[in-house]
């Protein structure tokens, strides 16, 4: 089963699909999980790199990089014979994409990557995932501003208004958020 945890950056999307796998591993349930951008090929570590660097070519191409990389996941993890594969970002990185381009690129994924049966969006807002990310990390990515945060965040909370999301409350304490995902997932 295919399960994806998305949001903006400092949402706790990572938190979630840790303590997931955490839980998973305790009911001795086989799983797979993978972040994005990955760190253990040529496109993952692309993103990085551009997301670190300034101008419009730099956000289109981490755009493509990570729309190659999740592709690059998708072929080869979820075929794979283990009860979970956990997904951390998927369809919600193309937000960062400009706008419209956006939409285009979400629809894409959307059609061609294989449907997650549960899709989370973590709803936090800017300023919360502003202060998780000044508290947590050394270097910001390009997106890491309080004005890019609110920018992308719209445009997340309008895919994420879509049938195929469940909505979360990111601002919520890990463990509040990780006792609504086991319930939902039915563990």
């Amino acid at each position: 089963m295919l399960v994806v945890f998305d949001g903006l950056d400092g949402s706790g999307k990572t938190t979630q699909a840790l303590l997931l796998c955490r839980h998973l591993s305790q009911l001795k349930r086989p799983y797979v999980l993978r972040t994005h951008p990955s760190g253990d090929c040529f496109f993952g570590r692309m993103t990085r790199l551009c997301l670190l660097t300034e101008g419009r070519r730099a956000r289109f191409s981490a755009g493509l990089f990570y729309l190659l990389d999740v592709l690059r996941s998708v072929v080869l993890y979820t075929w794979r014979r283990v009860d979970y594969v956990v997904f951390v970002r998927y369809l919600m990185g193309t937000a960062y994409l400009p706008e419209p381009l956006h939409k285009l690129g979400y629809l894409f994924l959307f059609r061609v990557a294989p449907r997650a049966r549960y899709m989370f969006f973590l709803d936090t807002p800017p300023e919360e995932a502003y202060r998780r990310i000044r508290e947590s990390r050394r270097h910001r990515e390009v997106f890491e501003s309080l004005g890019r945060l609110r920018s992308v965040c719209r445009r997340m909370r309008g895919l994420a208004s879509r049938d195929e999301w469940v909505s979360l409350d990111g601002s919520l304490g890990a463990e509040e958020v990780h006792l609504v995902v086991r319930s939902v997932l039915g563990l």
